[in-house]
């Protein structure tokens, strides 16, 4: 069974959406997932987040809600976004990185439509997972240098936005790339040749910055 790592950030509301796909691909490939900070790569990148162009932002919101609508999945927006979610990402890892830690914080933020960028607001999600100090937990300098190195992983595959699957050496952005994970999983040379061999190397002109 091939192997996979899903970087992904809780203030991706794509991450949310992509997230119960990835699981129903399991049984497939092997998916580990990895909390990283999308704003890091935003800046290492030299980009703006989709929800910080106006007009971008209020489309994207639409196309979200809608998209979670037309997949019959719950979908209600947090009190705030952007927002900070290195208290997600750091409660993640405390709690042991595993999908059932992931599901619930992504359940209290974008199923429920719950702040979560505070120790107190992420409180009922520790507790289900034995972590009474949330504060002290999230603080916590182990869990910090976890996340940063997640983070740095990530760049130096070539990340540029969330959520990634990196798989066979190939990089997979967006939820809606899935059609394209499972292609893949069917035939892995599927896009080395023909026109996407073409296209790999296809030049363009650079703008200036």
């Amino acid at each position: 069974m091939p192997s996979a790592i899903w970087y992904f950030d809780f203030i991706s509301p794509f991450a949310y959406l992509q997230r119960p796909k990835i699981l129903a691909l399991r049984g497939r490939i092997d998916v580990v997932p990895v909390p990283i900070v999308f704003g890091a790569v935003l800046k290492h990148h030299g980009q703006l987040g989709p929800a910080e162009i106006p007009g971008k932002r209020e489309f994207t919101y639409r196309f979200v809600q809608w998209k979670a609508a037309r997949s019959g999945i719950p979908l209600r927006f947090p009190p705030m976004h952007p927002f900070n979610s290195l208290a997600a990402l750091r409660l993640c890892i405390a709690a042991g990185g595993g999908w059932d830690a992931i599901g619930a914080i992504f359940d209290h933020l974008w199923r429920d439509g719950r702040a979560g960028t505070t120790a107190e607001e992420l409180a009922d999600v520790g507790r289900r997972f034995g972590i009474d100090d949330i504060g002290a937990a999230i603080a916590a300098d182990a869990t910090k240098s976890t996340l940063r190195a997640n983070t740095e992983r990530a760049l130096a595959r070539g990340v540029f936005g969330v959520p990634t699957l990196d798989a066979g050496g190939e990089l997979f952005w967006g939820d809606d790339a899935t059609g394209m994970i499972e292609d893949w999983l069917a035939d892995p040379t599927c896009f080395a040749a023909g026109e996407y061999a073409r296209i790999a190397v296809l030049p363009g002109v650079q703008r200036a910055r």
